[in-house]
């Protein structure tokens, strides 16, 4: 059973990741009618919210784009930054609905940012407790351990409606400044599933460490 779940776990990230990293490729080399980069996407997007002070940089590395909601800044790589893709608009619409949660206090985004100190601290001390309890011969730290572990599961449970949230707010931007004919709206749709799809994945994988762990050691307590 915990051979079956590990199997399950490493199957399910890596066909989401193979999702979003084809349709990227493939909507990456298709160009947009207007020719408009992922910079003046992002710009039409913010200055149409009201959102004229926050800035656009180029960053380096392949999907590093995410919104810096503590320095008010949409980060995009640079071939999102400057390419005229479908791609680069889907990506730079989705970012730019971060931005647009932040001015309206989406509550999940607002979460996500409280939770996010904790659940980093705990997640990174979790399989050492585990390890220790291990050591110690105890089952109370084991299970503080596995708690620990559970925070992981309950931010990624947190980030999926705010990235599912933003890249509705995507679709709804470009459709509303007719950026995208109806045929490259589809290809934006596409894009923005398949890498909700990694949210989801992220979701189930962390559910499925978390039951195995529990498995093993409640397995353990059962034979002691």
């Amino acid at each position: 059973m915990d051979l079956f779940i590990l199997i399950v776990m490493l199957i399910i990230p890596a066909i989401a990741s193979f999702m979003v990293n084809s349709r990227y490729s493939k909507y990456r080399s298709i160009e947009n009618e207007g020719k408009i980069t992922g910079f003046e996407v992002a710009r039409k997007i913010l200055d149409k919210n009201g959102l004229k002070d926050i800035y656009i940089v180029e960053v380096n590395g392949n999907l590093t784009d995410h919104y810096d909601p503590k320095r008010k800044v949409v980060r995009l790589s640079s071939s999102i930054f400057h390419d005229t893709s479908i791609a680069s608009l889907a990506v730079a619409a989705h970012e730019c609905g971060h931005a647009i949660q932040d001015k309206e206090g989406y509550l999940y985004m607002r979460m996500r940012s409280l939770i996010f100190p904790v659940v980093h601290f705990a997640t990174t001390f979790s399989y050492f407790v585990i390890f220790l309890g291990l050591l110690l011969e105890s089952m109370n730290m084991i299970w503080l351990g596995i708690t620990l572990v559970g925070t992981g599961l309950i931010f990624q449970l947190v980030t999926l409606p705010v990235e599912i949230d933003a890249s509705r707010r995507a679709k709804k931007e470009i459709e509303s400044l007719h950026i995208a004919t109806e045929e490259e709206q589809d290809g934006v749709k596409s894009m923005l599933t398949a890498a909700a799809g990694t949210y989801v994945a992220g979701v189930l994988s962390s559910a499925l460490e978390l039951l195995r762990l529990i498995l093993i050691f409640g397995n353990n307590r059962n034979r002691n």
